[in-house]
């Protein structure tokens, strides 16, 4: 018998079996039917804390041990969550990674984290043989689908297998549970470890904050999302959807799933509801079920939240939390505040307010260094209003990377037996403690005028009515950077040839200049599809962009560098 009263986070999954056996735990789509009706497959909460504890069994039988790294690559779905909860039952470490990041950028990474197995797709498992000098210490390697040339069972072989039943490994909350990678928006994506007392700490707070209800039903649009759902009571709904593409969504299959399963709660990223909010304003499509949206992974544009609101359940509310790989959830806003409040200011180049903290959650404002910092005794606490970046300290948030370890010293700070993290984000706090975002620290421009922050900035030029999104960079050293903004149009706003170009230039211009944030701003120039990260296809890859404009426009640069330095940057960016 299964002994929930340790610290394994898998002991949340066990509590909800015995609470709720017969409850639907994970829905997944399947194929259509005669008349186009969607077929799903489904398990309850019974069935998936058994599959999960078989396959634990079964792993520990061929040789697994506690604290061993497996890679899980699998598609988003039943099997997924059940091997997930397996690997803590069996007291392994999860290396959970995004796919869509690109073969190179992923090899680089799972080789970094020393994996001693990989639980994968075939083609993944062909990749790893493929590759196996970067995985020297791979030997536990299961198949989940059909087995080509190499060894190992299959996850079917697995759950065939007649082995004794077993207790969950006892673990502490201190013990390693996952390896999850940055999106590696600002540098290359790192392994932040996770151990299972943040898991347990995070479905606590979310499930308290949000008053999230057992027996409720969740669309989940980002698959992690699905663990804490199995730890709620919640039944998971897994979209079909790629979860590497938001923005590429079908719509019609999101409202599909939500009207099939009444679903009252979703998750998933702007670029999803960006697609969502407009099909539903476009076919006038309400959903009366759905009262609780949630959206993350970079500021969520006000259209958005507006589109939302009008699509969902009247007493419903669009929400966005706020955070890190390496610490969530940090904060969170209802769009009520938003449509009411801040979304007025945040166009006046405000920056974005990102809401309250989470009751667990500490947090300061400190002066913007780019070095280490020790001990939080070095660090400047700055006052409500003055921006600077923001660290953070709490049960949620992780305390180191286990691969690319040299960020510890940038994003780490001792505080006596406490550490606080460094979230690589400006901004500051307002007379109700309420953090406003301006940007990342590595993305501020750094003129000979003063310092220039992107969100703000951002702001004053998004108001144009043809502008979809657009993405602030500096050209040059810092300190004498020459600030360029890039301009990603709507479809129907995109110039059809050059004079339309030119006056549309020409209009940003005119827009920047009647703002002190932007006035002094003078390049402007369009981009056919802004570079955004894989897993929420929202935060723009500013350096690829400064790349790029270098490449494309080298005269810009030339020009300011004849000129002696940017002649044309406004002061600091007031709060």
């Amino acid at each position: 018998m299964v002994d929930p009263a340790h610290d394994n986070v898998a002991a949340l999954l066990h509590a909800t079996a015995q609470r709720d056996p017969e409850g639907v735990a994970v829905v997944e789509p399947g194929a259509r039917v005669a008349g186009g009706r969607r077929r799903y497959r489904q398990v309850t909460f019974r069935e998936l804390d058994e599959d999960s504890t078989k396959l634990a069994a079964s792993l520990r039988a061929r040789g697994a041990r506690s604290g061993l790294r497996m890679v899980l690559l699998v598609r988003p779905g039943i099997d997924f969550i059940s091997l997930v909860f397996a690997l803590f039952k069996a007291g392994l470490v999860a290396v959970l990674i995004d796919p869509g990041m690109g073969r190179r950028h992923l090899l680089r990474c799972l080789a970094e984290a020393g994996p001693d197995g990989f639980v994968a797709i075939p083609l993944a498992q062909a990749i790893r043989v493929l590759c196996r000098r970067s995985f020297p210490q791979a030997r536990l390697n299961v198949t989940v689908g059909r087995r080509w040339f190499w060894g190992g069972p299959t996850l079917e072989q697995l759950r065939r297998r007649p082995v004794p039943a077993v207790d969950m490994t006892a673990v502490s909350s201190a013990d390693p549970a996952a390896i999850i990678f940055t999106t590696g928006s600002t540098g290359p994506p790192k392994g932040v470890l996770y151990r299972h007392g943040n898991f347990t700490q995070q479905a606590r707070e979310i499930q308290r904050f949000y008053a999230i209800a057992p027996g409720e039903i969740d669309l989940a649009g980002f698959p992690l999302f699905a663990l804490f759902n199995c730890a709620m009571g919640v039944t998971t709904v897994i979209p079909d959807m790629d979860p590497t593409r938001p923005a590429q969504v079908n719509p019609r299959n999101i409202l599909e799933a939500v009207q099939d399963w009444r679903v009252t709660q979703s998750f998933g990223s702007p670029a999803l509801w960006n697609v969502v909010g407009r099909y539903c304003e476009e076919h006038r499509v309400v959903l009366p079920t759905l009262r609780r949206v949630l959206s993350a992974g970079a500021p969520v544009p006000a259209h958005v939240i507006q589109r939302m609101k009008h699509a969902i359940a009247a007493d419903g509310d669009i929400h966005t939390p706020y955070g890190a790989t390496e610490a969530l959830p940090v904060a969170s806003i209802a769009g009520r505040e938003i449509l009411h409040e801040t979304m007025e200011q945040t166009a006046r180049g405000a920056g974005t307010c990102v809401g309250s903290r989470f009751p667990g959650i500490d947090w300061k404002v400190i002066r913007i260094r780019d070095d280490a910092i020790d001990d939080l005794r070095d660090a400047e606490e700055l006052p409500a209003g003055e921006i600077g970046e923001l660290m953070v300290r709490g049960a949620v948030v992780t305390t180191e990377y286990v691969t690319r370890t040299e960020a510890n010293a940038l994003h780490k700070v001792r505080d006596g037996d406490s550490v606080w993290h460094r979230m690589g984000d400006v901004g500051y706090l307002d007379a109700r403690d309420r953090f406003w975002f301006c940007g990342r620290k590595a993305h501020r421009v750094r003129t000979e005028f003063g310092t220039l922050f992107t969100i703000p900035c951002e702001a004053i030029i998004n108001q144009h009515p043809a502008v979809y999104r657009s993405a602030l960079v500096g050209l040059g050293p810092p300190g004498r950077q020459l600030p360029v903004i890039i301009v990603e149009t709507w479809p129907e706003g995109r110039p059809a040839h050059v004079g339309q170009e030119r006056a549309l230039l020409a209009q940003l211009r005119d827009l920047a200049q009647r703002h002190p944030l932007t006035e002094r701003i003078r390049h402007f120039l369009l981009h056919p599809g802004l570079p955004v990260d894989i897993r929420h296809n929202a935060k723009i890859f500013r350096e690829k962009l400064a790349a790029w404009v270098q490449t494309r426009h080298p005269e810009i640069l030339a020009q300011h560098e004849k000129s002696g330095g940017a002649r044309d940057a406004p002061p600091d960016s007031p709060a």
